[in-house]
């Protein structure tokens, strides 16, 4: 059995226009400030998790309204309504300038890892809306993953155990962990003794709270040092 190493993504990491682009969003700066801009949150995960395993992150540094970065280029929501009429040749910058070069260098990462001998274990950091069409979403924490994939199942099962004493975490929940995601491209390109490929999604009522924010960080540190362990 290969031993762990862990690759920490954030692809809804924040909320920022470059400049050049900036225009198309003045009128919709209200959008930009809600959870369709950013997954409030995730960044500051990602980043506590990364500075706790003294591993790299890999973080977009542009809005999801502008480039989807979890989604494949020919997904329907790879562009927003607010970028769907941008002309082919600003669509490309953005394609060449943020997306590719984000989606090569992970898969870069990986593959080098892989060749050390490793098997990556991809923790993608999201977060989810507590109220989704007026319904309370019932968990915490949400472990995303293929069920078809053994090594993905096996750990998302044994990482559920460990968190759900202290904060309640569901499986697939509250999206399917086998639809279109920058981890679902990447089962694609590595096989699941090589890749295990993990969306955590955590409630924004705990993200929201500096306290509770702070507890789930440290959970999800300590259940992550146990696994890998």
């Amino acid at each position: 059995m290969k031993p762990l190493h862990l690759l920490f993504t954030c692809e809804h990491a924040v909320n920022d226009i470059p400049p050049e682009f900036g225009a198309y969003f003045l009128p919709h700066q209200d959008v930009l400030n809600t959870h369709r801009g950013i997954d409030f949150g995730a960044l500051t995960i990602a980043q506590h998790l990364s500075k706790a395993f003294s591993l790299p992150l890999y973080a977009a540094t542009i809005s999801r309204l502008l480039i989807e970065h979890n989604r494949s280029l020919g997904h329907r929501s790879s562009f927003s309504e607010f970028s769907i009429n941008l002309s082919q040749d600003e669509k490309e910058r953005l394609i060449q300038t943020y997306y590719l070069p984000y989606r090569q260098s992970v898969q870069q990462y990986i593959q080098e890892n892989i060749d050390a001998g490793f098997q990556v274990c991809h923790l993608s950091i999201h977060s989810f809306t507590p109220i989704w069409n007026g319904l309370p979403r019932n968990a915490e924490i949400g472990l995303l993953y293929n069920p078809k994939r053994p090594s993905e199942k096996a750990l998302a099962k044994r990482w559920q155990k460990l968190l759900n004493p202290t904060a309640r975490t569901r499986l697939n929940y509250p999206y399917h962990g086998d639809s279109d995601s920058f981890t679902t491209s990447l089962r694609k390109l590595f096989p699941d003794d090589e890749y295990i490929g993990i969306e955590v999604e955590v409630n924004q009522a705990l993200a929201g709270d500096p306290e509770k924010l702070n507890d789930t960080m440290t959970l999800l540190e300590t259940t992550l040092k146990i696994l890998g362990g």
